[in-house]
């Protein structure tokens, strides 16, 4: 049993040692931060969606930027698309699953907003529609997914793919860069760092 544990933790550093190495993701991840800085600034918003553990980060992450990361400071709005459970289980009820996150978008998203759109597989049909969604209204897209990105990668404006496949590699990944990419949007908006 302690050597199964071992293995497990060795898998998650061997896959956070991956990440801090891949130039061209960490690349995109820098882009980012300056994206969400950027919307920000010009009084626009971030939206989270995902499903299953990655609604849990998509929510996680937004709490984040809209309460406070490492210090005291005001808020940003942030919002993940999932929160209102009457309204999540109306539309899927009265339209289906696959378009709660898109007509939340409609109704939510404005043209400079961001939208961060969490799936491991890449392919979650509502995350899809959601990114669709809101590429027509003009919003920025930023897919976090695992190694091959699924079709999340065909359409997002940015992906950041963790590198690999293992779905609790890949969603503790996202927390990872979730956190850095909160981080340093704190730090560029509040601090002189």
């Amino acid at each position: 049993m302690k050597q199964k544990i071992s293995k497990i933790i060795l898998n998650a550093a061997d896959n956070y040692s991956a990440i801090s190495k891949d130039n061209e993701l960490n690349q995109k991840i820098y882009e980012c931060v300056d994206i969400s800085i950027n919307a920000f600034k010009n009084d626009k918003k971030i939206l989270f969606c995902g499903n299953g553990g990655s609604a849990s980060d998509a929510q996680h992450l937004a709490a984040e930027l809209s309460g406070r990361f490492y210090f005291d400071r005001p808020p940003l709005y942030a919002e993940a698309l999932h929160v209102n459970s009457s309204y999540m289980t109306a539309v899927a009820n009265d339209h289906g699953y696959n378009d709660t996150y898109s007509r939340m978008i409609e109704s939510a998203g404005r043209k400079g907003d961001v939208l961060f759109a969490l799936s491991t597989s890449g392919n979650s049909k509502n995350v899809l529609k959601a990114i669709e969604k809101a590429k027509d209204i003009g919003m920025i897209t930023i897919g976090l997914t695992g190694l091959d990105g699924g079709k999340v990668k065909g359409i997002c404006d940015i992906v950041l793919s963790v590198p690999s496949n293992d779905t609790p590699r890949v969603q503790e990944g996202h927390i990872l860069i979730g956190h850095i990419i909160c981080q340093l949007i704190e730090e560029g908006l509040f601090t002189d760092v």
